[in-house]
């Protein structure tokens, strides 16, 4: 394996179009934190598998073209060349893509929206990087968030763009639980893939499994930090009396695998008690996913990815209990 990314290394140095097409697989495999064009390939063929599957390949176009503008972005805009190569300015761009196709009714504006939105992301992220250094901490996908955020908001003042996937909103009220039953196996296993999936914003098993082997080709903590953030999710979310249909179409945990990843495998040395750790900020991003939702019900946007983002910078802040993973540069870190 090291042989075979040393010559593709090598290959990228001497063709700049290889070179791009590098960058472009690296920003879809940092969107799990792995710096590695092999990974972005089995991540992009899980996308276009699940998108195929539901029937949406556009989709998956959405987040190609997403990945491919922000890092023309980011070069037109002169961003750090090692950042740039690592793959760190087309995660966001990427998730961009994939989120404003999964929820907005396709027609042209949409697909002008995904370019817009794609750059940006870049431009997003560069400001945040910079407003979180005195802090230490990682921008993660907040500038997915925000940028996202915003776009999907617009729509509502907008008649050429139609949110048709958006959820419903209206005044938040209490959730009235069902009679607790025991978790069957079947469930527990669907629950946990697709929140691996989610991350993608996809609800398919042969996509998640896709997604884990391509995190172990990069990282096996990070594969095994991803299924233990998936497991402890579903758990988590059955014992407080979450709805069933969340719980196992993996959107009560795909916020919580990417805390897993993010705070086992990425920022800190590996240990059992950073695994502790991780694995209590896993189930802390479960309570903050639930909470976002209906904090967001009025305004009929999905919290995306922002229960990871806040619950992570929160358990990132105290860096001094734990020993850092690598640098304590707030994006280098990123690449593990």
């Amino acid at each position: 394996m090291e042989t075979i990314l040393a010559k593709w290394e090598g290959l990228a140095a001497s063709s700049g179009i290889v070179r791009f097409l590098d960058i472009n697989l690296r920003g879809i495999g940092q969107v799990m934190f792995q710096n590695n064009p092999l990974t972005g390939i089995l991540f992009l063929a899980a996308i276009g598998w699940a998108s195929y599957a539901a029937g949406v390949p556009r989709v998956v176009i959405a987040g190609v073209l997403a990945v491919v503008v922000a890092n023309l972005t980011a070069q037109w805009l002169n961003a750090d060349r090692e950042s740039l190569h690592a793959g760190l300015y087309g995660y966001n761009g990427v998730l961009v893509g994939l989120a404003l196709a999964t929820f907005l009714a396709p027609n042209a504006l949409m697909w002008i929206y995904v370019v817009l939105g794609a750059a940006v992301s870049v431009i997003a992220m560069l400001g945040t990087v910079n407003a979180l250094k005195p802090w230490g901490v990682s921008s993660l996908t907040f500038p997915f968030v925000l940028t996202t955020w915003l776009l999907l908001l617009a729509t509502y003042g907008f008649s050429g763009l139609v949110g048709a996937a958006l959820p419903a909103g209206n005044v938040v009220v209490a959730f009235h639980p069902y009679e607790a039953s025991p978790l069957k196996l079947i469930d527990l296993l669907q629950g946990v893939l697709q929140s691996v999936s989610q991350v993608f914003l996809k609800a398919n098993g042969v996509a998640a499994l896709l997604l884990l082997v391509g995190l172990a080709v990069n990282s096996l903590s990070a594969a095994a930090f991803a299924l233990a953030g998936a497991i402890v999710a579903v758990l988590t979310a059955h014992l407080f009396g979450a709805e069933s249909e969340l719980i196992t179409g993996g959107l009560l945990g795909f916020s919580p695998v990417l805390t897993a990843i993010a705070l086992g495998a990425v920022f800190y040395r590996p240990s059992w008690r950073v695994a502790i750790y991780a694995m209590l900020g896993t189930l802390v991003t479960v309570i903050a996913q639930a909470a976002l939702n209906v904090a967001l019900t009025p305004l009929a946007i999905p919290a995306l990815t922002a229960p990871f983002v806040f619950v992570t910078w929160i358990f990132l802040l105290p860096r001094q209990c734990f020993e850092p993973a690598a640098a304590d540069d707030a994006e280098t870190v990123r690449t593990s």
